[in-house]
């Protein structure tokens, strides 16, 4: 079995970028026909999301816009596909690899519907060769940016010397409901935002980045009504449980330590929390948990302030974070995230 390495992160942001003090005048007009007492509250929400800006496919007139899902998926694909080239062709130009020298293409996304996928454009547009194997993920949500890290490391190990890209492109702007007042429809839009991320992984023996030292899914039974969307005539409509954080608490144990167990270590020896930014109550339920064994999660913070959660590639911005960080050699990192289903998926390296 090989060993599998990261060889690098790129990511791509979209073309709109707006704080969320520009979007509460937004936000104040959609929901002049409400109760003055839930504006305010939603209003409340927003401000205390733990979001300062972020990035969207299309401008903020367009998202606050009645339009058809037919219209709004449309945008979804055409923005998709510029974000995913890009960012594709950011990761290989810098890290010197030739398009045509990638074995095996996993593209995720679970915002909007295109077939074929992203990836097939992904080969046309970019010159992959035409024997690349291909996996599209497209309904993990949130921590489907970790199930593609899984899928390319599976691949890469059983076929040493090759080569693997994960590429992520999310569009939660997409997805937005403007006629569901409910409260997930308002959390989702406090703090979701879009973008993509490229993970370029090898099994190479002269490849150089963080080891895989371990990977694994754990499944929440009976947990299937926490987290995802409707397909609704309007488009995608947020389901979102308000017990998600206590649920991930209550589970947080039986997630981390048989899994680092297993692979020979613990979390006193792991250095470094790769975290999934869910939410600021999400990041606050991990921080209680892990600041208590001294253990800090200030990367995963600061990637919710400057970009809010975009489902499945936030996590791997917060990866690209710790990529450009001067890490010792033999120190280790636990990459986490959650998501529908529900699940959690986690990945232990090593620099």
């Amino acid at each position: 079995m090989g060993e599998v390495k990261i060889v690098g992160v790129s990511k791509e942001l979209p073309a709109y970028c707006r704080t969320t003090e520009a979007i509460i005048p937004f936000v104040n007009l959609w929901l002049s026909g409400q109760e003055d007492r839930f504006r305010r509250k939603v209003v409340k929400i927003f401000e205390g999301a733990g979001v300062d800006k972020r990035y969207g496919i299309m401008n903020i007139d367009e998202v606050f816009n009645a339009t058809s899902f037919e219209d709004k998926n449309a945008i979804y694909v055409r923005e998709v596909k510029k974000l995913g080239v890009n960012c594709l062709a950011k990761a290989l130009k810098k890290n010197n690899w030739e398009a045509n020298s990638l074995d095996y293409i996993i593209t995720v996304s679970c915002t909007g519907i295109m077939i074929p996928s992203l990836d097939a454009y992904l080969i046309n547009e970019l010159g992959l060769k035409q024997d690349v194997v291909r996996l599209p993920v497209t309904e993990m949500g949130c921590a489907a940016g970790v199930s593609g890290l899984i899928y390319a490391s599976h691949f890469l190990k059983n076929n040493p010397g090759k080569r693997a890209a994960v590429v992520a492109v999310e569009s939660p702007t997409a997805t937005f409901q403007l006629n569901d007042f409910s409260m997930a429809n308002m959390v989702s839009a406090a703090i979701f935002g879009d973008g993509a991320a490229c993970v370029l992984l090898s099994s190479e023996e002269e490849a150089e980045g963080p080891k895989f030292c371990g990977e694994e899914m754990y499944h929440f039974q009976d947990a299937t009504y926490m987290m995802g969307f409707d397909l609704t005539n309007t488009g995608l409509k947020m389901i979102l449980d308000p017990t998600v954080p206590e649920v991930i608490a209550e589970h947080f144990p039986k997630i981390v330590h048989p899994f680092l167990e297993k692979h020979h270590s613990s979390i006193e020896k792991v250095d470094h929390l790769i975290f999934h930014p869910g939410g600021r109550k999400i990041v606050q339920t991990v921080e209680d948990l892990f600041g208590k064994l001294g253990k800090e999660i200030n990367d995963t913070r600061e990637v919710l302030r400057n970009y809010g959660n975009m489902s499945s590639c936030t996590v791997l911005y917060v990866l690209e974070q710790f990529l450009e960080k001067e890490i010792a050699s033999g120190e280790q990192g636990l990459i986490l995230s959650f998501g529908p289903g529900f699940s959690a998926q986690r990945v232990l390296i090593e620099w």
